[in-house]
């Protein structure tokens, strides 16, 4: 028999296998450079109706510090392929629009004839047709110089995100507990000290110093510094921010949620002035006034609330209000954006509920002619968190050097009466 000859058959072999695999190595490389698989919209909606019933195996735990937005809001997963492996990832919807249909409605309603007209315009130009409201204090006195939006200003309030560091730090100070730059482990090997972690707003550094110092001592400086009571003294139409007497259940964080984005408390745009102002006067929480006609700018008189022992203490938060501002990392930088001329140190706030989504900055600019105290806090979508509140911020500083406000004259300083019997004190 005619032997058939090996080498035409290992070679048709070969280049069968070599064609496969590179029709192989072209698919894996398509594959690649496409990067990332999306979900179908029919798999999407089906995510969206079970995650309301529990969370997918695969969704990973998001720590607290990412978890700030979760509740109460509208969430969807989205399906992604990375390097062959399948991930859920959680993406927020807001439902709360952040600008204003008509600019004109953000000031209706708002009593002005008390206001100082240059402050209050630069406020106006610098919300522009953001929804929210801002404030502006003479901290050495609390008169309320100029508040735009006013019916949101005298409102409940809302969480205050990560504002309540400024309240958290002056507790753990007052008891000593830290310095400005005590080391504080918050996991691993991994410490901080105060003034980066007010600069860099680190949830994890101020939950280990709730759970220190506890709820009830936590709540007895908040309760001191205003938080739970009205900022104003007989200002009509203000509404009262809350503290609540019992500690957020373990399951939802506990204190330290309390301390990291202030979970469960509600505060107002002036308690947070009222707050700003006392850091910024080296102690002293005053009554907030809101003059509204010449008369009462004629007989204006300052109303102690009650002097904090924060006088030693306030030098220990200042470079982290600094920080916020003037760190590459700070998250208040975007003030740099706008204004550079003196000093501004402040702190941000962004978190979220049931689809709106809240960014505050309460600062102060040391200027030569004296301190003015800002406050902005915004309410809306994605486009609504803390660092555009401190851009907003930056910008309503710029627009009172354009218009020389700066370089007048300081304010005479009125003298302070005794602390004042609030409205319904005895």
């Amino acid at each position: 028999m005619k032997k058939l000859s090996v080498l035409p058959v290992l070679l048709a072999l070969v280049l069968l296998a070599t064609g496969t695999l590179s029709a192989t190595a072209r698919s894996a490389r398509a594959h690649a450079k496409v990067g990332r698989v999306h979900e179908s919209p029919r798999a999407a909606a089906k995510m969206s109706r079970l995650q309301h019933g529990r969370r997918s195996a695969t969704a990973p735990v998001v720590a607290g510090a990412r978890r700030r937005g979760r509740r109460g809001a509208s969430a969807k997963n989205i399906i992604v392929a990375s390097h062959g492996r399948r991930q859920v990832r959680w993406a927020e919807h807001f439902s709360a629009p952040s600008f204003a249909e008509n600019v004109d409605n953000l000031t209706l309603g708002d009593v002005s004839a008390g206001e100082d007209p240059i402050v209050r315009a630069s406020l106006i130009q610098a919300l522009g047709n953001m929804n929210g409201t801002a404030l502006a204090i003479d901290p050495k006195t609390g008169r309320l110089l100029a508040m735009v939006n006013q019916k949101l200003a005298l409102g409940p309030g809302a969480e205050p995100c990560s504002t309540i560091k400024l309240s958290v730090a002056l507790a753990a100070l007052s008891e000593g507990l830290i310095k400005q730059d005590t080391p504080v482990n918050i996991g691993g090997h991994y410490s901080l000290d105060l003034t980066h972690a007010l600069a860099k707003s680190v949830n994890p550094f101020f939950e280990v110093l709730g759970r220190q110092l506890g709820f009830e001592r936590v709540k007895h400086y908040a309760n001191e510094l205003g938080l739970g009571e009205l900022a104003g003294y007989n200002v009509r139409g203000e509404q009262l921010g809350t503290y609540p007497s019992e500690e957020l259940p373990k399951s939802q964080g506990g204190v330290g949620r309390m301390c990291s984005f202030g979970e469960g408390i509600s505060m107002t745009p002036m308690q947070l002035g009222a707050i700003v102002s006392a850091i910024a006067n080296g102690g002293t929480l005053y009554y907030l006034q809101h003059p509204t006609t010449p008369e009462e700018i004629a007989n204006f008189s300052p109303k102690v609330k009650r002097q904090l022992n924060i006088g030693p203490i306030i030098p220990e938060i200042l470079p982290g209000m600094a920080g916020a501002v003037n760190f590459s990392n700070g998250t208040g930088r975007s003030v740099r954006a706008n204004f550079s001329e003196f000093p501004v140190m402040g702190k941000t706030g962004t978190c979220s509920n049931n689809g709106t989504r809240y960014g505050w900055f309460g600062s102060f600019a040391d200027t030569p002619n004296g301190r003015i105290v800002a406050v902005f806090f915004l309410t809306g979508g994605r486009p609504t968190f803390g660092p555009k509140a401190a851009e907003l911020s930056g910008m309503f500083y710029r627009a009172l050097a354009d218009r020389s406000y700066f370089l007048r004259a300081s304010n005479t300083t009125v003298p302070a009466t005794t602390p004042a019997i609030g409205p319904g004190q005895q």
